[in-house]
């Protein structure tokens, strides 16, 4: 019997598909929070609709004025630099080592800025400031998919790019269900992209504004709470850094999906 030997790019797939799998199953059998149902009767009415505002008034300043605060904060023609770097020796060489580079060069990225939020969000934390910090965690989250989406070659300007990072954090804050039928929609839409001209309008941003807002809204409502408590602040102020890993660790699955994709046929 004849074994054909997978591609460099087949492994990979591969690869992917696993790690996908393994977030599906970790979604589908997470229990709900016992600190989440302490604070259920203690969380005032108001304070879903205020995150809600804070997190859209965020979103819409950095993509009505632009990316130039946050570009400030990373060296993005060295971003562009190594990945074509990283494109000349997969050129050159179409071994697996240079395909892994781009997926390694995307998680040192991420990794740092997981450690930068947790320092940002112990220090709100600990003055036991809750909603004011929002502004500073979503410039957080936007950086750093933005430095894995440069890491695979892509842009993050464009307003179908903005569409697409925002349906990201969107699906990325869901659980059980409700996660594996918008992870699904999403790979779909991923899947076709290259196929069709999605033409995404102002009315199609300022919607998924919204819908990314009422996601994480809703999935952080308690730590916030607890983080506008000082002391305990910081607890709260902590799990800033788990739900941005929990954003970029999806981020950085669908954008190697879309870089493993455009370089062709995968199994």
């Amino acid at each position: 019997m004849i074994f054909q030997k997978k591609s460099p790019k087949d492994k990979e797939w591969e690869l992917l598909l696993k790690q996908e799998d393994k977030m599906l199953r970790k979604r589908e059998n997470k229990k709900e929070s016992q600190i989440n149902k302490l604070l259920e009767d203690k969380v005032p009415e108001k304070l879903l609709s205020t995150l809600n505002v804070a997190f859209r008034k965020a979103f819409e300043i950095v993509f009505s004025k632009g990316s130039g605060i946050i570009e400030k904060t990373y060296d993005k023609e060295k971003y562009d630099f190594e990945y074509e770097n990283r494109e000349r020796w997969h050129a050159e060489t179409g071994n697996r080592r240079s395909l892994k580079s781009f997926s390694k060069a995307a998680s040192a990225g991420k990794n740092k800025n997981i450690l930068l939020s947790g320092l940002e969000g112990a220090g709100m934390g600990a003055l036991g400031v809750g909603i004011p910090d929002i502004p500073v965690f979503t410039g957080v989250i936007l950086k750093s998919i933005y430095e894995v989406a440069m890491s695979y070659g892509f842009e993050y300007e464009s307003d179908f790019e903005k569409f697409f990072i925002l349906k990201i954090i969107e699906v990325s804050m869901q659980e059980s269900d409700k996660f594996e039928k918008q992870n699904d929609e999403l790979n779909r839409f991923i899947d076709e992209v290259d196929k069709y001209e999605f033409v995404v309008e102002k009315e199609d941003i300022d919607y998924q504004i919204a819908a990314a807002a009422n996601s994480v809204s809703k999935e952080m409502l308690y730590m916030k709470f607890v983080q506008g408590i000082p002391v305990i602040g910081i607890a709260g102020g902590l799990t800033n850094t788990m739900y941005l890993k929990k954003i970029v660790d999806y981020a950085e699955l669908k954008y190697r999906r879309r870089f493993l994709i455009s370089k062709g046929k995968v199994l």
